[in-house]
């Protein structure tokens, strides 16, 4: 099996172009190096541009998508591998087993929550694998400020916030990441 990344995205593309512009970039970047896709499973928004990107310069790409959101979420016919699991629990699970490392997208309160759930379970030493947010136009602002706050007020250590490679250009974050992951 191929290295791959696994992109936690939104299922809506979002209002500025250049969200879906980074996630097409960084699929084709993904398979012109040979790095697979794990992802969500799904056709629309950005997870379905980085899915189409990857699939059109010859990239692998697994989904893994809860039975309940198939229908909802319009499940990828045309991946490599599409898998069904019966929860979202099961979804992240095989997505993290199946992936060498973490980016995450704009994106909505999933994207969100699979974004903080990788940082804790590294933080608890239940992964030991790179995560990076790429940063397009400036989403993740907030979300940064916030972390780095955390660590001023003691809730968070140092560490567990310079774990997060962050950077606004697709190719640069990518190369941080396949660096951390050392294959």
């Amino acid at each position: 099996m191929k290295p791959a990344i696994c992109v936690f995205c939104g299922s809506r593309p979002g209002k500025e172009p250049r969200y879906l512009q980074a996630a097409v970039f960084l699929g084709h970047l993904m398979a012109s190096e040979g790095i697979g896709l794990v992802y969500g499973g799904a056709t629309s928004g950005l997870m379905g541009a980085i899915a189409d990107s990857v699939l059109e310069k010859g990239g692998s790409v697994i989904g893994v998508l809860p039975e309940f959101l198939s229908s909802k979420e319009i499940a990828h016919k045309e991946i490599t591998e599409l898998i069904l699991v019966p929860t979202m629990h099961e979804r992240k699970l095989l997505m993290y087993e199946k992936s060498i490392a973490f980016i995450a997208l704009p994106g909505g309160i999933g994207t969100l929550e699979e974004l903080v759930e990788v940082t804790s379970w590294n933080q608890l030493g239940v992964l030991s694998k790179p995560i990076g947010i790429l940063n397009v136009n400036g989403f993740f602002d907030p979300l940064l400020q916030q972390l780095d706050h955390m660590v001023e007020e003691g809730f968070l250590d140092s560490q567990t916030r310079e774990w997060l490679e962050v950077s606004a250009d697709p190719e640069e974050l990518f190369e941080k990441i396949i660096k951390r992951s050392r294959i």
